[in-house]
């Protein structure tokens, strides 16, 4: 064993989670490292926004645990493991369309923790620079790109130290997803540690370290990107590609 290793800024043991009568999560278990981008990869309706939600306590676990920096949120409502550093970017993006993008992001503006410097709404700006282009317009005229930058930039303005991505190229023109992949990637260069759920497996292969493949609420594979991209026998098992 590595002695050098550093603790997971998320470690996700064992989780069981239902909807209704409906078992949906089977026993998934998974880690985040400081600085990782970790892909939960797999078709549509294998269990990646629902291990998101149950981390994010929307949908709480039946069994397993969540830990945060050593800390068990197992079931925690979604607010307190927000506030606790959890970022969640859902994959409806739920702007708030009436107000301005200057506005929307005062409302998820939370101090850093440990008195760091944190993101403020000029740092936001100099980062995505088409929000600050776009400040003072109504979130609801923005494009599809536009309004998912915006959910990523209220996110950072609450300085989480992980952020849950929901399918964030789900629906995005190919120019548009370029230029989300190079935000992400200078997220990853700035060190913020990232779980990402995603389809689009071409893209989650350009910005991940690790991926996590679920099939039917089941974790089937597990390894480096690198891995995974030799693997040509678990892609087209699990992700028809």
């Amino acid at each position: 064993m590595n002695e050098h290793r550093p603790e997971p800024v998320l470690r996700v043991e064992g989780l069981d989670a239902y909807y209704g009568l409906s078992h949906v999560l089977f026993g998934v278990s998974l880690e985040a490292l400081p600085g990782e981008v970790v892909a939960l990869l797999g078709r549509n309706g294998a269990g990646k926004s629902t291990t998101l939600k149950s981390i994010m306590g929307l949908l709480p676990p039946w069994s397993g645990r969540v830990i945060f920096r050593g800390e068990d949120i197992t079931g925690w409502p979604p607010h307190r493991v927000s506030r606790r550093g959890v970022g969640f970017v859902p994959e409806d993006r739920r702007i708030f369309v009436d107000l301005t993008v200057r506005e929307n992001l005062e409302v998820g503006r939370r101090p850093p923790p440990d008195g760091d410097a944190g993101w403020t709404h000029e740092t936001i700006c100099e980062f995505f620079p088409i929000l600050a282009e776009r400040r003072d317009q109504k979130a609801g005229t923005l494009s599809g790109g536009e309004q998912q930058m915006l959910t990523i930039a209220r996110t950072l303005m609450g300085n989480p130290e992980i952020l849950l991505l929901d399918e964030p190229s789900e629906g995005l023109a190919p120019v548009v997803v370029r230029a989300l992949l190079d935000r992400l990637l200078a997220l990853k260069a700035r060190g913020q540690t990232i779980l990402l759920s995603e389809q689009n497996l071409r893209f989650a292969m350009k910005v991940a370290d690790r991926a996590y493949v679920l099939e039917q609420g089941q974790v089937r594979y597990h390894g480096t990107i690198a891995d995974l991209a030799r693997d040509a026998q678990v892609r087209q098992t699990y992700l028809l590609v």
